[in-house]
């Protein structure tokens, strides 16, 4: 059985927040990527509704920039959901929907970076991001 830690927290170790990606399983009937999308952890929660408990997270949506890999890297890219007021677009999802954590790499653009884009803001820095596929072999099974 795989195990591993997803994290959302506001403060980790008295420092900045650190709230991961992750893969959201959208359609069971479609295969690798095209069933899945990609959402930002911001908060878990469980709430308990007639005598049964619910475990939730709070995510921002990530959606495809288009519906196949970037011909350059072979990587799928993904892109920050956001409402028309600018505010992120977010629900609330049950963890059984939650797949693995993802990892995402920045699509730098041609331009310098600030030496202030850290870790901890980086996703909130760029535009559009590659869902990096070679990070373990489940995820360059699931996004090839």
């Amino acid at each position: 059985m795989h195990r591993e830690t997803i994290h959302a927290s506001p403060s980790w170790r008295r420092g900045p927040s650190w709230h991961d990606c992750v893969f959201f399983k959208r359609d069971p009937m479609l295969t690798r990527m095209q069933g899945l999308d990609v959402v930002r952890i911001l908060l878990f929660f469980s709430f308990t509704f007639q005598d049964l408990l619910y475990p939730c997270a709070l995510v921002h949506w990530f959606s495809k920039v288009q519906e196949w890999p970037d011909n350059l890297t072979s990587m799928w890219m993904v892109s920050p959901d956001f409402n028309e007021d600018l505010s992120p677009t977010t629900e609330v999802i049950h963890l059984d929907c939650i797949l693995w954590a993802t990892h995402l790499l920045p699509v730098f653009g041609d331009d310098r970076i600030s030496w202030q884009i850290l870790f901890h803001n980086s996703l909130d820095a760029f535009a559009s991001f590659y869902v990096n596929k070679f990070i373990d072999h489940h995820t360059f099974g699931l996004a090839s």
